[in-house]
């Protein structure tokens, strides 16, 4: 028996919430947002000093190159609204050779870059108390939390993902003292293009709409 789902923004598509109107569905997670948690974030917007430089610049990298520019060149935008010179490189090792051409760019731009791979470390899997099995597609262990504290050490000003594994990830944004930005999520199967699947979901990828554990 499957767990009970929850209704929620996805069970909607309305976009009445981003009306000035506001008109929520009973379901909606936001439908008793009140007027005090209201006043709250907007004073954590506007009080709370990194919060409102990153929230401002990502805003206005939004309004002004909506469409218009690469991801690339909006991180490089936003890293110039927040001030930041010194810019960390998250790279998984199966894509240093994008990373080495992002370092480049970011250098003929002005800024400082590092960068660090995930195997850094070269922590066996073994060590960790890891299942045999995952020691076939490697006995080097992905190391995002020596790649956070490295950058840590350096004093990056942003850091920037580039195709760290999926829960990688999540400890790298976890231990990051500097603001995260990802530029590419690692697909293998898609080419780095995770959301192919949901295009294609009534085709090819029919299979990941049926009910049930997927394999």
């Amino acid at each position: 028996m499957g767990m009970e789902n929850t209704k929620s923004c996805v069970d909607c598509g309305t976009m009445k919430c981003s009306t000035k109107e506001g008109e929520y569905p009973d379901f909606c997670p936001g439908r008793n947002f009140t007027e005090k948690e209201k006043r709250e974030l907007i004073s954590l917007y506007g009080d709370d000093e990194e919060n409102r430089k990153l929230s401002l610049a990502a805003a206005e990298v939004e309004f002004e190159n909506y469409c218009r520019l690469t991801r690339v060149e909006e991180t490089m935008e936003f890293a110039k609204k927040i001030d930041a010179k010194k810019l960390g490189i998250a790279t998984c090792v199966g894509m240093i050779n994008e990373s080495r051409i992002l370092a480049k760019i970011l250098r003929a731009k002005g800024f400082e870059v590092m960068a660090v791979v995930c195997k850094t470390g070269s922590i066996q899997k073994k060590e960790t108390g890891f299942m045999k099995t995952c020691e076939e597609i490697g006995d080097t262990m992905c190391n995002p939390l020596l790649q956070a504290k490295l950058m840590n050490e350096a004093k990056t000003d942003l850091n920037i993902v580039m195709g760290l594994c999926v829960g990688h990830d999540s400890l790298f944004y976890k231990y990051s003292k500097a603001p995260v930005t990802t530029l590419v999520a690692k697909d293998r199967v898609t080419g780095h293009n995770p959301v192919a699947p949901l295009y294609n979901a009534g085709s090819y990828y029919k299979k990941l709409l049926k009910k049930g554990e997927h394999k």
